[in-house]
């Protein structure tokens, strides 16, 4: 008698160990459904950060020689920045957000800036970013007093991003060294970049949108921060859509090498993963 207790004692204490879990188990499942209903007002942030890379190769200034396959030529790179605007974000319903009357420089050489923090977005799940490389004709003209952070020109220093000569920014800019390169003693290359119509000068329309689909949709919610990782392959400068080289244009001195140097760089973005 006293076993036939003790084997019911265990089979009941054995049935509550597994209902525990099971319930558990199913406060777990009803959390996780909670916290992804989205409120009417809900906002949160989405993070889109740049990394910059040769190939797959991160970045080292001054210092690491990196070959472009194509070209078989080989530098070094000082300086690489380009501005991001006009950021638009779009549901996986098909709505867009568009992030209006926000500007960003992407400097190489502070990582800070490699890192775009969008802060009271709509909470959703999103399926596509697309931004401008650049800045708008209308405050590339706009007063200087009206210019504020990254569009300060002042804010560069030495690091100038804007040309005065045609009120224009300079959009994209990568400087290094090459051995190829023989027309001035230190064997720099500089391409800078710009060109939105121009105002008093006509010049060409460099600005350029680049569209990137989210394979993983990026899930911005209030209590979670999402980060949408975007590489930019610099070697695409040269090889992007028409072949450059360094050896013939180690500077840039006609509009339509600006123009062939542009449509190259867009095709260097491309989004690595998402991190919900």
């Amino acid at each position: 008698m006293e076993e036939v207790l003790l084997n019911t004692f265990i089979q009941m204490k054995n049935l509550i160990k597994k209902y525990t879990l099971l319930a558990f188990v199913f406060a777990a499942i009803v959390s996780c459904e909670k916290t992804d209903v989205i409120g009417p007002d809900e906002k949160g942030t989405l993070v889109l950060e740049f990394d910059n890379r040769v190939d797959m190769d991160e970045i080292k200034l001054n210092s690491t020689v990196y070959t472009n396959q194509d070209t078989k030529e080989s530098f070094t790179i000082s300086t690489l920045n380009y501005f991001i605007s006009n950021i638009t974000l779009t549901k996986a319903n098909g709505e867009t957000v568009p992030i209006d009357d926000q500007y960003f420089l992407v400097r190489e050489a502070d990582q800070a800036s490699q890192k775009i923090s969008l802060t009271d977005i709509q909470a959703a799940d999103y399926t596509k970013v697309s931004f401008t490389i650049g800045v708008d004709s209308l405050k590339s003209i706009s007063e200087v007093g009206a210019r504020k952070g990254v569009l300060d020109p002042a804010s560069y220093g030495d690091d100038n991003m804007y040309w005065s000569w045609n009120m224009g920014y300079i959009f994209f800019k990568i400087e290094g060294k090459s051995s190829v390169v023989t027309n001035n003693a230190e064997n720099k290359f500089e391409y800078h970049i710009g060109g939105f119509g121009g105002k008093d000068a006509v010049t060409p329309n460099n600005l350029k949108t680049i569209s990137l689909d989210l394979q993983t949709q990026a899930k911005v919610r209030q209590s979670d921060e999402s980060t949408v990782h975007v590489i930019f392959d610099v070697n695409k400068v040269f090889t992007g859509s028409k072949q450059i080289t360094l050896t013939s244009n180690p500077q840039i001195h006609s509009p339509k090498v600006a123009i062939d140097v542009a449509n190259n760089y867009v095709n260097g973005f491309f989004v690595d993963h998402v991190h919900n």
